[in-house]
This record gives structure tokens, sequence and C-alpha cells, in this order.
């Protein structure tokens, strides 16, 4: 297994220099049996399924044990070990709310919150960190809004148990399957860039926590686990489906960019969307949310293939995700955090992957600033 950029590659540019990939675009920077995002063909494969096969009715506990296999022990009651690590991790985060240094932002509390996990600490087992980051964001989210915490419950399944820490109640079955399929949905997507910045922390040996705090905060950003919210924002603005078409094509020529449309590694409609988009509609339309949502997501294709010829944009992840996650009571600011419980263990299995045998990642750069006299 290799995980490094090619110095053939790179060092391809005229004169021996360099050659320039802006964001690492096209640049094959890892080889994983973890996960393959086929960009042309519109398919997400995890360990050989595709994510339309496997994220309706798999529980959380076995799509993590399934990408951790070989890289970590799941054998025996891997779930029942994530449900005491959420025991174990609440009683240790909990003291960690009070006073007025926690910060309102739930990402952020979630850093801190878990800040505190050690290389040596019990709860930097994968199953600890999954548990730990379920209940950090739970915490958070709450905290963020004026609420108490809730106690974890280990014999509940995991996604289960994490939507009641942060809803305050038991989800009915529909809502149960619904919010566990965006967790497996949102698993692992390839080399995104929280799951790359969790790879370079790894290449370093610096352990689990840092690379999991590390692709936490990568995740924070606008451009990658921030995205959803301002789907729903757009909703709001519209706020009818006679009233869309305008409004995007004001959007577009202002220059501005239709959140839920298009991926970077997407050419074609995102898979995971799909995924979503049916998960959505076995919880009913309330107060005509979704029949908006269908409405906008028609007219943003027609107004995007009309005025963003040279490249088709479809609607992504994040479309079908706000929808599904403001249905069942997630607040807007908690969204991010809902993500990084989902993503964790793909983070994981990607820096034990490059524990195993990658080696240290240091690409190279270009120099461009002045030289000396």
């Amino acid at each position: 297994m290799t995980i490094a950029l090619s110095r053939d590659a790179a060092l391809a540019g005229q004169g021996g220099q360099p050659s320039f990939a802006r964001g690492l675009a096209g640049v094959v920077a890892a080889e994983t049996v973890l996960s393959a995002v086929e960009g042309e063909a519109g398919r997400l494969i995890i360990r050989g399924r595709r994510i339309e096969d496997l994220a309706p009715d798999t529980r959380y506990e076995a799509a993590a044990a399934l990408l951790l296999d070989g890289f970590a022990p799941t054998d025996g009651d891997f779930a029942g070990a994530i449900g005491k690590a959420r025991r174990t991790a609440f009683a240790r985060l909990a003291g960690r709310l009070s006073g007025a240094g926690m910060p309102r932002d739930p990402v952020e509390a979630m850093r801190l919150l878990l800040a505190g996990i050690g290389d040596a600490d019990p709860l930097a087992s994968p199953a600890g960190l999954i548990a730990a980051t379920a209940v950090a964001a739970a915490m958070a989210i709450r905290a963020g809004h004026g609420l108490e915490a809730i106690t974890p419950d280990a014999g509940l399944p995991h996604a289960l148990d994490l939507q009641r820490m942060v809803t305050g109640r038991l989800p009915d079955a529909t809502e149960a399957r619904a919010f566990e399929t965006y967790l497996v949905t949102v698993i692992d997507h390839g080399l995104n860039a929280s799951t790359f910045t969790a790879r370079v922390v790894a290449s370093t040996e610096a352990g689990l926590p840092s690379a999991v705090i590390a692709a936490l905060s990568a995740l924070k950003g606008r451009l990658h686990g921030g995205a959803p919210g301002p789907v729903l924002d757009m909703l709001d603005e519209i706020g009818t489906a006679d009233a869309a078409e305008a409004w995007l094509e004001a959007r577009i020529a202002s220059g501005e960019r239709i959140m839920g449309f298009g991926h970077r590694a997407y050419r074609v409609r995102d898979p995971r969307a799909d995924v979503l988009r049916v998960a959505v509609a076995t919880l009913g339309d309330r107060d005509g949310r979704l029949d908006l949502a269908r409405a906008v997501e028609k007219a943003a294709l027609d107004v995007l293939a009309r005025r963003k010829t040279g490249r088709r944009l479809d609607v992504n992840v994040e479309f079908y995700t706000a929808l599904l996650l403001e249905r069942l009571g997630i607040p807007r600011d908690g969204f991010t955090p809902i993500f990084a419980a989902g993503r964790i263990a793909g983070w994981i299995a990607h820096a034990l992957e490059q524990q195993q045998g990658g080696g240290l990642i240091r690409p190279e750069s270009r120099y461009v600033g002045p030289l000396p006299a």
C-alpha cells in the first residue's frame, strides 16, 4: 500500500520544477481499501458496497466495523463497547461543559470537549472515539441552546442514542431509520478535506485523538461540513415555489454560489443525495417544506443548465441533509457536529490505514516569492 504523492509526477513540470495542482485536484495522494468516489459515474463505494445498498438498512456500528476491519479489532460486541464508551465519555466530558470559557459555537465546543482525550486514554480507541464524538456533539448542541446534557443509554443502538441525546426524546422507528441512514451515508467519502487532514496528522504518528480533532477543525469550514445549514437559509429566503426561478437567477447573475448544488468530486448527481432523498420522503411533508424543496431543486437544475453550460451541476448531499436533519428536529448549528458524529468512523479508519504503512505525508511546494539579492 502506497500513501504518498508521486515524486515523479510532482517533478513532471518544466525544467524539473514541481507541477502545481490547485487544491491537489487530480493528484492521487493515497491508495486505500476504504472508499472509492467515482465522480464521472456518480458512484460511491464503501469497502465493496455501493452506498445506496449499504446505507438504507445498515446499523452504524456495523458500517463502522466494516470500515475498521483489518485496522482495529471489532470482534465480539463492538456495539456494546461503543455503548459503554458513551457512558464513560459522558462522565468525563460533562464537567467540562460548565464555566464561562465554553464556546457557543457547537463545533468549537466539541473541539474543546474532545481535546482532553490523550493517546493513552481508554477513549482513544476506535470505539471510544466514536462514542466520545457522539457524546460531545450532543452536549455541544444542547449547551449552545441552554439545554442540559442527556445521559447516554448504553443499551441503545448508537445512532438511536445519539438522536435521543440531541433531541431529548426517543424517535419513532421511521425517524430512527432515517437518521441512521444519514449517519451511514456520510461515514466515509474518499480523501475529502477533513479525511485528508486526519491522514496527514496520523502520518506523523501523533495519535488518533489528534487526527480526529484536526479533522473536526477542517470540517468546520463552510465549504465542507458547514454547508448544509445555508440550504435552509436559501429555502427560507425563496419562500414559495413561484419565487424560486427568479431568486436563483438573481443569485447566479451576482456570482453567488447556489448551496446544495454541485460537488467538486462528482460530474453527475451525488449518489448520497438520492439515498437521503428517499429517507426524507419516508418522514412525510410538514407545512409544505418538502414540496418547496422539490420545486427549488427543479428550478435550480433548470437555471444551472442554462447559465452554467460548461459543467453539469446537480444536487449534492448537503441539500437533502439539510431537509432530513431539520425534519428530525436537529438545529441548524448542530448539522456539522452531527456530520462529524457520522464521519468519525471514516476518519479513524483512514488514520489507521495511514499508520499501517503509509509513511509521512509531505508534498512538495513551488516557491514563487522574491529571491535574495
